[in-house]
């Protein structure tokens, strides 16, 4: 670029003409990739992976926004940086899409066969799947592309096998016939953690069961009276006085005709019905465990498609909705029906078809998981990972200190297929990281492999190492293992979070992260989840097309605490377009002054205007480092937003300008456009990591500027704090505020010129005298009467006190002395009630004795401010109404 093109800042932002072109630049230069050779410590990302079926929404805006600010932040203080990206194969949510593509040509996937299925989701993938993955390019994200993966890949497959293979030969793999969740729509087991629970109002039904010996019955209380025709015993708890009497006896179950035992078990709870309760090993988790102690035979009357078995008799068949009201009508034919009442319980739904779960005995493979809970709870507990905010590690430690064996085995085609094949000649079962070619027993070929695949989440929970290249062992493993942070939603803590950590440490013998940041949810405006059902849903696309990434982004983070929900607002995106144009407007502003400006230092001669604002900009820099790195990212926004807009825009460019514009000499003009740039250029450096594209397209246009703000370093604090400076500067935007306010309470024109006096002591008569042109300049004030405290006060005057400075507006013609009076009256008050509060905190001996003195010597100052205000205001009106 030449230099005149470095001076000539379009008029208006435009983000669609800046991103597209910015995002090029900046991959095609390779500024995102981490060189595994270069020096330096690492910060190492891994992205959540999105499903390969996803599209970007809220959620992933903000996800990876909070991602990108971290990167963007460590990359600029030197750190080596990867943000590995990538896709999750998402087995259920990719074959249930293809499948539905199938049903429009008239087909199954069991009429295409298992190979040309796969063969189909593949071709689906190419076309459909990683849409996502261009669109977190629109955002901004500064994902190290080189380095994608995507969890069936060649390398990640094999990270499976080889994980799948070392657990079960350690014995942590198993296989059995459990009670598992069923889905009858997927037609697929579900671990504990894909059923969401969900209060529905349902009934529950009173039945009686007769004895076996002798008259009488027992009544039962069920809200699934269809599975009691599986029941294969009556419990009471052994505590239970009223049935203890029964124990041992037997009971009719009715309709079936078959003898049940009544047993004892400390599971039953007494409160719950009558105290008694159906066992039905076969279709209820607890029921099933029962069984198990008391060698209860197991009666399937459910199957996998959801319709009653041939063991339900006379039910076989019947959809299980309609079996219940079957049932329960014969009980009530035959008498056995006692009543039904209204009862809210909690049902399992699957988390993706969202249809209910029926609990089935099904043969499938589980990680044996108190073994590697163990060390995953004690990483925690020792701090070695960190929650944040802290209040998750409570969450993560209830789940995993209570954890119960993971189902790994889903009855999908599309997944890692699970690396076990069985001898069709002698019945051997061989795990295998590879594909056998015989039996390692009897040689034969007659192999057959196990037609389940694995759990999706199992080759997440690899990723941060199978990402870098494991099991072998890589430069990228070496170099990036363990990563730095994972960020992620609240929802996946189980899903994903533990299960990686205890993967990380049984396989890397290390932690895989070392803090994990937590974010809520983005909710709708009215505070509901969004959602398409609702329709309440807001495409991130759509407000990027319309306000540009930067906005979006901003507007996602800015004040929002971590781990805390927040709620989406147009008008609040609309805040974020508005400071990128006051950002855009002030630099250019600023490079239209600049147009001779040579960097070279700032100057040794600084006027108070130039010792604030590096001194506050050197509090910020301090300020929002500090906020990073304990991962406020909310907080660092909402401050870099107070101090550019405020501070820098509102106050010093308006206070430079007359420099700026040489009004008051050649030297004076240099020194302000020295500080200016300095300035500037430091504050859109600590706005990058927030506004990646609006700071990148300004700071190609500053003088000298480097090809990119991404590879600048991060500004560092502590050269430039000046206490004094900021306390006078303060001090005389105080008195400008002040005289600002009574204009525009009294609707003085802007452009109208007025007198003012002044009633002060020696320091702040020198501080004002020093500083009259940016009172003059940024008041309105034409003729500026500077007297000393204790004086004869002007009458028909409208005062005001600021920084312990009376201020005297002359303005009879405008002034209203009846309002004059109330307005002093009600400002009196305040003053009166605030000085209540702090005589209250000074007489405080906690506060007194706990407050850092900085803070009490702060109160007190306060204090004598306010007492002389009241005594000023008192004074004031006792003269008007004089």
């Amino acid at each position: 670029m030449g230099k005149e093109v470095l001076r000539q800042l379009p008029s208006v932002y435009d983000p669609h003409e800046v991103e597209g072109r910015l995002y090029e630049f900046w991959e095609k230069e390779g500024f995102f990739h981490g060189d595994v050779a270069a020096p330096g410590e690492t910060f190492t990302v891994v992205i959540p992976p999105p499903n390969v079926t996803g599209e970007l929404h809220m959620g992933h805006a903000l996800n990876n926004t909070l991602q990108d600010i971290l990167v963007r932040w460590r990359r600029m203080q030197g750190y080596v940086t990867s943000w590995i990206p990538g896709m999750d194969h998402a087995g259920i949510a990719t074959q249930i899409k293809v499948e539905a593509d199938l049903r429009k040509e008239g087909l199954s996937r069991h009429e295409l066969g298992r190979e040309e299925f796969l063969k189909r989701v593949w071709e689906w993938k190419e076309k459909y799947g990683g849409r996502i993955i261009h669109q977190l390019r629109r955002l901004g994200a500064s994902c190290d592309w080189e380095r994608e993966r995507f969890t069936l890949d060649e390398g990640c497959s094999r990270a499976v096998r080889e994980v799948f293979v070392d657990l079960y030969n350690k014995g942590l793999i198993y296989q059995g016939d459990y009670i598992t969740n069923w889905c009858c729509e997927c037609n697929t087991a579900l671990s504990d953690i894909e059923v969401e629970h969900d209060d529905v109002e349902g009934r529950l039904y009173h039945i009686k069961y007769p004895m076996a010996e002798g008259d009488g019955c027992i009544v039962v209380a069920t809200t699934r009276p269809e599975t009691m025709l599986g029941d294969t015993g009556i419990a009471v708890n052994p505590g239970d006085e009223r049935y203890r009497h029964l124990v041992g006896q037997r009971v009719i179950l009715p309709l079936m005709e078959r003898p049940l035992p009544i047993i004892a078990d400390d599971f039953v709870d007494p409160e719950f019905g009558t105290g008694m309760v159906k066992v039905t090993p076969a279709h209820d988790p607890n029921d099933f465990e029962m069984g198990h102690r008391h060698d209860l035979e197991q009666i399937r009357v459910i199957g996998p498609d959801g319709k009653m078995t041939d063991l339900a008799g006379p039910y076989a068949g019947l959809e299980v909705l309609e079996c219940r009201k079957r049932v329960v009508q014969d009980l009530e034919k035959v008498g056995l029906l006692v009543k039904v009442e209204e009862h809210l319980h909690a049902v399992g739904h699957c988390y993706r078809c969202h249809s209910m779960v029926e609990p089935l005995v099904s043969r499938q493979w589980f990680v044996k998981m108190k073994p590697l809970a163990k060390p995953a709870i004690q990483a925690v507990v020792d701090g070695r990972i960190q929650f944040v905010p802290e209040r998750f590690t409570k969450t993560y430690l209830n789940w995993m200190e209570n954890i119960r064996d993971w189902c790994i085995s889903r009855q999908l085609w599309w997944g890692h297929r699970i690396p076990v094949w069985y001898c069709q000649s002698c019945g051997e079962t061989i795990v295998a990281k590879d594909d056998p070619e015989d039996c390692p027993e009897c040689h034969s070929h007659d192999l057959i492999q196990d037609p389940d695949v694995l759990d999706t989440w199992f080759s997440s929970a690899l990723w941060p190492f199978s990402t870098l290249g494991w099991p072998d062992q890589t430069p990228e493993l070496e170099r990036f293992y363990p990563t730095s942070v994972l960020v992620t939603g609240f929802d996946i803590i189980f899903f994903w979070v533990a299960r990686m950590i205890f993967m990380g440490l049984e396989f890397m013998d290390e932690i895989p992260f070392s803090h994990v940041l937590i974010h809520g949810l983005v909710r709708a405006h009215d505070g509901r989840k969004m959602s398409k059902s609702l329709g309440n849903g807001v495409d991130p696309l759509e407000v990027i097309d319309e306000y540009g990434a930067d906005a979006l982004r901003y507007t996602l983070i800015t004040g929002v605490a971590p781990g805390n929900d927040l709620r989406y607002q147009a008008e609040k995106v609309e805040a974020s377009r508005n400071f990128a144009n006051k950002v855009w407007n002030a630099a250019r502003f600023a490079l239209l002054n600049l147009g001779d400006f040579k960097p070279n230092g700032l100057p040794a001669e600084l006027t108070l205007a130039d010792r604030w604002i590096l001194s506050r900009y050197d509090r910020v820099v301090a300020e929002v480092t500090r906020q990073l790195e304990r991962f406020d990212l909310g907080e660092a926004a909402r401050t870099l937003y107070d101090f550019i807009w405020s501070e820098l825009c509102d106050w010093y460019i308006e206070l430079v300008k007359p420099r700026l514009y040489g009004k008051e000499g050649e030297k004076e003009r240099q020194g302000a456009q020295a500080v200016l740039y300095h300035v500037l250029a430091g504050s859109l450096k600590l706005l990058h990591p927030f506004m990646p594209f609006l700071t990148e397209a300004i700071w190609q246009y500053l003088p000298n500027a480097s090809p990119t703000i991404m590879l600048e370093s991060w500004p560092v604090s502590g050269q430039m704090e000046d206490a004094e400076g900021e306390a006078a500067m303060e001090a005389l935007m105080d008195v400008i505020r002040a005289i600002r306010n009574i204009r525009s309470e009294k609707g003085v024109p802007p452009g109208k010129k007025i007198s003012a006096i002044l009633f002060m002591d020696g320091e702040q008569n020198r501080l004002i005298g020093e500083n009259l042109a940016y009172v003059n300049s940024l008041a309105g004030v034409e003729n500026l009467e500077r007297r000393q405290s204790g004086g004869a006060k002007p009458t028909k005057a409208i005062a005001a006190v600021a920084a312990g400075i009376e201020i005297y507006l002359p303005l009879a013609d405008l002034v209203d002395l009846e309002e004059e009076k109330r307005r002093l009256g009600k400002e009196l008050d305040q003053a009166r009630e605030e000085l209540a509060r702090s005589q209250a905190k000074l007489a405080n001996e906690g506060f007194i004795s706990k407050a850092p003195e900085a803070v009490v010597d702060k109160e007190r100052t306060k204090h004598e401010e306010l007492q002389k205000k009241i005594e000023v205001l008192t004074a004031h009106l006792a003269e008007i109404e004089e």
